[in-house]
């Protein structure tokens, strides 16, 4: 169920990102529909309109509506701003005081005599 909702809502965010291409889309698979029914030039033939002025139309109104659109979410946004309030200064954060133990650091002791010779296991055990 939860699948299926992610689908649709990825749809739906998917068709408002490619508006115009869905036009072109719709445009390009109902031509001769478009030309029939909404085509300003029917009468004039000649101009090889076919349905062209109708998708002009189409497009310049989605033009519009994604000029409104920010205008509108903007003043959205200031109301819920203006409605909140004066924001609430934050709390001063504060840590709880740990003791920390100090250690001397102790000088290693390296001795002064040289190597004795390269270390060999004893041969008994194998």
């Amino acid at each position: 169920m939860k699948a299926c909702l992610a689908y649709v809502l990825v749809a739906l965010v998917l068709l408002q990102t490619f508006s115009r291409e869905v036009l072109v889309v719709d445009y390009a698979l109902n031509q001769a529909t478009i030309t029939a029914r909404f085509c300003v030039n029917k009468a004039k033939p000649a101009m090889h309109c076919n349905g062209k002025c109708y998708f002009a139309k189409q497009l310049r109104q989605q033009q519009e509506r994604e000029k409104q659109l920010p205008n509108h979410l903007k003043e959205q946004l200031e109301m819920l701003l203006l409605g909140m309030g004066s924001p609430v200064p934050p709390r001063p954060l504060t840590y709880p005081v740990v003791a920390v133990r100090q250690y001397q650091l102790l000088a290693l002791q390296v001795p002064k005599v040289g190597l004795r010779g390269v270390f060999r296991p004893p041969q008994g055990l194998i």
